[in-house]
């Protein structure tokens, strides 16, 4: 399902209402103003946000390693929309296009940017990540590269979620799934079923996913699991391992797993150092890698969702509006909850997920790059 809107009616509006987080923890919904897209930008009506498993970081902690809160700031990273406006140099025939935004804003100058990994810009500017400001408000700009067109086929909330499917695409691609292919993913949050959902559409035969929950084990097969595990199991033989948990006893455990000439993706963000079995990655040839957000996946993610190879929709369990972003954020500790979606323009189209407020959560939090 995805939103009729009419954009010409934007061009007289100059506030917006926006989610601010503060440095103290504090969240409130403010009135700013409406951004304006400068040369090469475009200006989007915000329809569907997907709530991270980094905002939910920053709410809780106020910092993500060296990114720290310290001005108030706008979350949200995983989004869609309809341009309403155009910068110079951009076809005004692009106003009225259903997009999905890469939140990305590298420089096309940069040595990793001409080499076609912008991702890896010392320059970017990522949404959501301080001081740079994201998605959960009414309006926001991008470059009109990043602006990726939707068919009617895909829905706002899918389009949305074209991100969080883009690091699990990334991370395929650097472990080199193909078909006959076994897979050994650690994590059954968002992240590490969007890496099963990828490995099955890549071809891979067996995909074996790792995780402590138990509701989380009994979601794993609908999106591409063939065999859930309890963290410790004993797995071997597997040509490709992708940690989406961060726990470093789940990526010791992964590397031991590993056949010779195996290759391990670390996706997942937990501690700053682990100890890794060097002898068996010596021994073996293993090729241990991590991954850091995504570059040149949108096309393969709407290829993905089109073809019907990945259900994005399925993933969601949670809607919300502007003014219960908090709980969007502290969603994660509902039992059951996937991935939940804040609609900053309007009501959300379903009831909202009961509020987590008094529920405890004793999983590893999802968090990505």
């Amino acid at each position: 399902m995805h939103a009729t809107v009419s954009p010409v009616s934007d061009l007289a509006i100059t506030s917006m209402r926006a989610s601010v987080l503060y440095p103290d923890g504090r969240l409130l919904v403010e009135e700013r103003p409406i951004p304006r897209p400068g040369p090469g930008e475009v200006l989007i009506r915000v329809l569907a946000v997907g709530v991270c498993g980094s905002d939910t970081h920053y709410l809780r902690h106020g910092r993500i390693g060296t990114h720290v809160v310290e001005h108030p700031i706008v979350l949200g990273h995983e989004a869609a929309g309809v341009i309403v406006g155009v910068g110079d140099d951009v076809p005004e025939s692009r106003v009225g296009q259903r997009v999905s935004i890469e939140p990305q804003q590298p420089d096309p100058s940069s040595e990793p940017s001409r080499q076609g990994r912008y991702n890896l810009c010392p320059h970017m500017r990522f949404y959501a990540t301080p001081p740079v400001d994201g998605a959960l408000c009414e309006y926001v700009t991008i470059g009109a590269a990043f602006a990726h067109a939707v068919p009617d086929s895909v829905g706002d909330d899918a389009a949305a979620l074209c991100e969080p499917l883009s690091v699990g695409i990334a991370a395929i691609r650097k472990a080199e799934v193909t078909m006959g292919d076994s897979v050994l993913i650690a994590g059954a949050g968002p992240i590490g079923l969007m890496c099963a959902q990828v490995a099955r559409a890549a071809g891979a035969d067996r995909i074996v996913v790792s995780e402590p929950d138990a509701t989380r084990q009994a979601m794993a097969p609908r999106f591409g699991a063939t065999e859930v595990v309890e963290p410790g199991a004993e797995i071997a033989d597997v040509s490709a391992f992708i940690d989406a948990s961060g726990v470093p006893a789940a990526v010791a455990a992964g590397v031991h797993a590993l056949r010779p000439a195996g290759r391990a993706v670390l996706v997942g963000m937990g501690a700053d150092e682990m100890s890794l079995p060097t002898s068996v990655i010596q021994n073996r040839e293993i090729v241990l890698t991590g991954v850091f957000r995504y570059a040149n996946t949108w096309p393969a993610a709407l290829s993905l969702i089109t073809s019907g190879r990945v259900d994005l929709d399925a993933m969601i369990t949670g809607r919300f509006g502007l003014d219960d972003v908090r709980a969007a954020l502290e969603s994660d500790r509902t039992p059951g909850s996937i991935k939940a979606i804040v609609y900053p323009g309007g009501n959300p189209p379903a009831p909202l997920i009961q509020s987590p407020e008094s529920a405890e959560s004793d999983t590893v939090e999802d968090v990505h790059p």
